[in-house]
Formats: C-alpha cells, sequence, structure tokens
C-alpha cells in the first residue's frame, strides 16, 4: 500500500511551463483531481463500508422481489457511470440492471418508465443540483407504484441529497469531501461514485480496491509523461474504442476531452465491434486512437482484433493500446496486477489515460481546464434547464 506522500502534487517545470507559470489561473484543481483518485477510492470504500449496515439494510427488501428493475441514471458524465455498472452488475447478481440517462427519463417519461413494476433508482450526482436529476427522481415517483430511490452523491448540501435525506424509501450514500470536484469535469467524482456502487451492490473488496488505489498510483507517477506526449500539435482528433462496459468508458473519454479543450479538439467513441460499421469513415491522418482492452478472453478477443486493423491503418505510434497484459500493450499502457477483474472496476484505473490526455490536450490547445468556458456557455452545473409539467398524465397500459 502507498501512503500518502507519495501522491503530493509536485508539478515539474514542464507541467508549469504547460500552465503559463499560473497553474491556479489554468489547471490546478483538475491536476489536483486526477492525481488524487488512488487516494480518493480507499476513502470511498471506507465510507461504503461504513455504511454498509444501513445500505444492506435499505436493499434487502427490495432484491428480495425478483421483478426488481433496477435503474442506474444521472446526466453526462454521470450517466457513463451507470453505464459501466449497470452491466458488470447484471453479470455478477444475474438480475435486471439497467442505465437510463436522466435526460431521457425526464424527457421521455412514457417510453423509459412505461413498466410499473417495483423499481429502485440509482441516482448518481456530483453536485445533486441538476434539474434532471431532481426531476429524473420526482417523474418516478409520480408513474410507478412502487420506486425506492439510492443517491450517490458528493455534495451533501445538493438539493438530490437534502430532499431524499429523510425520506423513507430513499437512502442517501455521500462520496469522500474532496471528490465533490472543484474543476469543471468530473474526474475524482465520476470515479469515487462508480466505485461506491459496484461495492455497494457487489460487496466490499478490499483487495480489489488496494489493487487499483496501486496501480493507479504506479500509472500518474510513472505513465503521465508518456500518455502527455501523445497530446500533440498534429492530434485533431480523438477515437475511443472499449466492449461492454469499457464502451461506456470509451464515452466518458471521449467527453473529457471535448469538455477540457472546449471542443477545439474532436473526439469520437464507439464499442470495438461497432466502429468498422461507419463511424470508422472518421479516421484521418490526425487521428490519434485509444483502444481499452477488456480482461474477459472472450471479448479481448474482439478488443485486440480493431486494435490490429487500426494499427495497420494509422501506424502504431497513432494507437494507444490501453491492456492488462503486456502482448496487447506493446507500445501501450500495461496495468499488469489488474489482469484478474471485471472491467467495471477496471475503468477507473483506465480512465485515468483520458483524463490525462484531455488536460494535456487542453493545455496543449490553449484552455484553461478548470475552467474551460469562461464565458459560460457551458456550466459546470448545468442551466438553462425547463423542466416541463408531465401534468399528472397516467399510462394506457
Amino acid at each position: 500500500m502507498f501512503a500518502a506522500a507519495d501522491l503530493e502534487i509536485n508539478m515539474t517545470e514542464t507541467q508549469l511551463d504547460a500552465y503559463g507559470g499560473a497553474p491556479d489561473l489554468a489547471a490546478t484543481a483538475t491536476f489536483r483531481e486526477i492525481r488524487q483518485q488512488p487516494e480518493v477510492w480507499l476513502e470511498a470504500a471506507a465510507l461504503v463500508e461504513e455504511q454498509r449496515a444501513e445500505v444492506d439494510a435499505f436493499l434487502a427488501p427490495l432484491l428480495v422481489q425478483d421483478e426488481l428493475r433496477i435503474v442506474f441514471t444521472g446526466a453526462g458524465t454521470s450517466a457513463f457511470a451507470g453505464g459501466i455498472v449497470a452491466p458488470t452488475i447484471a453479470r455478477a447478481t444475474g438480475r435486471r440492471v439497467e442505465s437510463i440517462a436522466t435526460t431521457d427519463i425526464v424527457s421521455n417519461p412514457a417510453h423509459f418508465l412505461a413498466e410499473d413494476i417495483p423499481t429502485l433508482l440509482v441516482s448518481f450526482a456530483r453536485s445533486g443540483n441538476s434539474p434532471e436529476s431532481i426531476a429524473a427522481t420526482h417523474l418516478a415517483d409520480q408513474l410507478l407504484s412502487e420506486v425506492s430511490h439510492l443517491i450517490i452523491t458528493c455534495n451533501a448540501e445538493g438539493a438530490l441529497a437534502r430532499e431524499h435525506l429523510e425520506k423513507p424509501d430513499s437512502l442517501v450514500v455521500l462520496m469522500p469531501p474532496r471528490s465533490h470536484d472543484a474543476g469543471f469535469a468530473m474526474t475524482s467524482s465520476f470515479t469515487a461514485m462508480t466505485l461506491s456502487a459496484l461495492l455497494i451492490f457487489l460487496g466490499d473488496s478490499a483487495p480489489t480496491v488496494a489493487a487499483l488505489s496501486e496501480a493507479a498510483a504506479v500509472l500518474i507517477e510513472k505513465d503521465w509523461a508518456a500518455v502527455e506526449a501523445l497530446a500533440q500539435a498534429s492530434i485533431h482528433r480523438l477515437v475511443y474504442l472499449g466492449s461492454g462496459p469499457l464502451a461506456a468508458l470509451a464515452q466518458e473519454s471521449a467527453l473529457k476531452l471535448l469538455e477540457l479543450t472546449a471542443g477545439a479538439i474532436v473526439s469520437y467513441h464507439d464499442s470495438s465491434l461497432g466502429f468498422r460499421h461507419g463511424p470508422k469513415a472518421v479516421l484521418d491522418d490526425a487521428t490519434l486512437a485509444v483502444v481499452f482492452i477488456s480482461n474477459d478472453p472472450y471479448t479481448r478477443s474482439y478488443d485486440l482484433d480493431i486494435l490490429a486493423e487500426l494499427r495497420s491503418s494509422l501506424g502504431s505510434a497513432r494507437v494507444l493500446c490501453v491492456s492488462t497484459e503486456v502482448s496487447a500493450g506493446e507500445g501501450g499502457i500495461v496495468l499488469p496486477t489488474l489482469s484478474g477483474i471485471d472491467e467495471g472496476y477496471l475503468a477507473l484505473a483506465y480512465v485515468l489515460v483520458a483524463q490525462i490526455l484531455a488536460l494535456s490536450s487542453a493545455l496543449r490547445v490553449g484552455t484553461t481546464p478548470d475552467n474551460p468556458f469562461p464565458g459560460g456557455d457551458v456550466n459546470r452545473v448545468v442551466q438553462g434547464v425547463q423542466i416541463h409539467d408531465f401534468g399528472g398524465q397516467a399510462f394506457e397500459r
């Protein structure tokens, strides 16, 4: 296990130069919040363990219902957290688990809440103040006969946490305070909430959390410069690919690049198999492709196929492989100590590569990652959303 001192934020002269000599005005928060994640995961796991009895008591009467529908929801990055954990939990438990964005629930409740069956709505929220986060829970209460709410949030003072704190059919699980990112983009908040959801539903796994934390700490200290070097002036497009839960990770990775570069670099995401069906047309001489390799032997074969194809068409220098095995990761990022863990957990370590690449690319194109949109065109907590009254409509079933 590493000590806290191992993760002190010591910017190199190169990094200071990249921040224009004034990191406090550009990327200090984002830099810190990426680097602190190995420690934050240990803190999040400890908080879940402290609340384990309450969590189990809340879940027990729900999980005995065979027809229970578990829906993970959130907006943006929080939705992608659901995309990672839902298939992981479904595979491990054999239960019906889905990921549906709050933006879909709010705009189309008649489609996504059509089945009036016992439902557990699990809401991810960094701030808990996004209009859709609150509206999704209200619509579920309005349209479903039996619904419970599990709120996983980084902000104890957020509207979502405060509203559900005392409700009998709700449980609020708080993340470590420093996971409530000060920077624009979700980094620590994303990984803390994702990990906590996995631990809540799959049980405490101290060895897995420790392995993740240690592997991430090594990646941050030893591979940061190699990832940073990929943010070259000749790169104008990035493609992220992955399978299963790692497809949702690819989606989050693409968003992180768009956010931190303020759209200056075009990003795309897809599944490893889906990419050939038209989206491959995005590739050009200015493209860098990143392939997240699965630990599942069957799924891994498809990831390796697209990896070889991309290396052939783009050249190895324009393809980054993120893997747990040296044979697949030749010329890439290899995390050999994580070869035995499920992709849901593996995504937490893999996403560090995308976060570092997004931060480095943002600095290269001259944005300020802590606030890429100083004019307010895009906001840290979404603004301008009007929640319309669903009007008490009842479904014709």
